[in-house]
């Protein structure tokens, strides 16, 4: 996933496309990163206005998409404005190419137009999924998530959950080194998974030293991802019983206990199989799983190979050393 294009119209949000451009558009190699090639794409070069008095350049038609490893789409500023017909054919040409296609935030509106989301599963800003439920019924739209996937196809829900859905493509693509070596480039946090909740119904003082707490339980888990940590143990550091601590992390997080220990730690497993040459027995064991065998089990669930294989793949997308380094160390 190095040619990404970003598909640009008029009235597009600079908020999306200037976080579309902090992910791919920077050259990281310094902090260990592969260049990235971003295209921003338009059916033709005019240049483009934007909300707030900006103007945008398109440097590439939109027969880039066909060979482009992925497709982002930034919202409308007004999302009930009409998307042209050209950029809905080349979104729906490069979906059936098998490119994966992303929207951030009311960008979930262009590819409902577009009919890439009939069937399926898709998030929008919270106050905006009704109405997105509302004008394309056969689109699922859900409320809760900050992103979700359904057949290639991903959403976003609003506003900075626009820069959690493109750090995980990255984490997805090109491992968890990767995606924190953006977050770190960018001050922001590389954690949040797309099962968070994107706001709490009714906060209260309350409610947020409950959060305060669960944070902090979290962040002592992250810490703690080699030993068996298991509900009971993380609800008596928040000095709660496993019922009340298991209610209150899945109302802040969207997700159980369980599955949030399990994400990272497969999270932690992937950087030991990209940054150590460790056997993948002591993988397992550093990563916190119980055996070998649920390990691999897992992680083939999560990533879609086996620990062994994203090893070597990682490995061999790794670019040759240069030889002038030799010369310079004197061997």
């Amino acid at each position: 996933m190095h040619r990404v294009a970003i598909v640009v119209q008029p009235g597009i949000r600079a908020f999306d496309l200037a976080v579309i451009t902090e992910v791919w558009g920077h050259d990281l190699s310094r902090l260990g990163v592969q260049p990235f090639e971003l295209r921003r794409c338009a059916p033709t070069l005019d240049p483009i206005p934007l909300p707030g008095g900006l103007t945008l350049t398109p440097d590439r038609g939109l027969d880039w998409l066909t060979g482009a490893d992925l497709v982002v789409v930034p919202a409308l500023a007004r999302p009930g404005d009409p998307t042209p017909e050209p950029v809905l054919a080349a979104l729906r040409d490069a979906h059936a190419r098998g490119i994966p296609v992303a929207a951030l935030c009311a960008g979930a509106f262009i590819l409902a137009e577009a009919g890439l989301l009939a069937g399926r599963r898709a998030v929008t800003h919270w106050a905006l999924a009704p109405t997105l439920a509302g004008r394309h019924p056969s689109v699922r739209v859900e409320e809760a998530p900050l992103y979700v996937e359904d057949g290639g196809v991903w959403t976003s829900a609003g506003v900075a959950s626009g820069i959690d859905l493109c750090l995980h493509l990255v984490r997805e693509a090109h491992g968890s080194e990767a995606a924190a070596a953006i977050a770190r480039a960018m001050v922001t946090g590389p954690f949040r998974t797309g099962d968070h909740a994107q706001y709490l119904d009714r906060p209260t003082p309350a409610a947020d030293r409950t959060a305060e707490t669960l944070a902090a339980v979290r962040e002592r888990a992250l810490g703690r991802l080699h030993e068996a940590l298991d509900v009971s143990t993380l609800a008596r550091w928040a000095g709660m019983s496993p019922r009340s601590f298991a209610r209150h992390f899945a109302a802040a997080t969207g997700t159980t206990p369980h599955k949030w220990l399990l994400r990272h730690r497969l999270d932690e497993a992937r950087k030991l199989l990209e940054r150590t040459d460790h056997p993948v027995p002591e993988v397992a064991r550093r990563a916190g799983f119980a055996s070998e065998v649920t390990f691999r089990q897992h992680f083939a669930a999560y990533v879609g190979t086996s620990p062994r294989a994203y090893r070597a793949a990682v490995t061999a997308a790794e670019p040759p050393p240069n030889p002038s380094d030799s010369v310079r160390n004197g061997s």
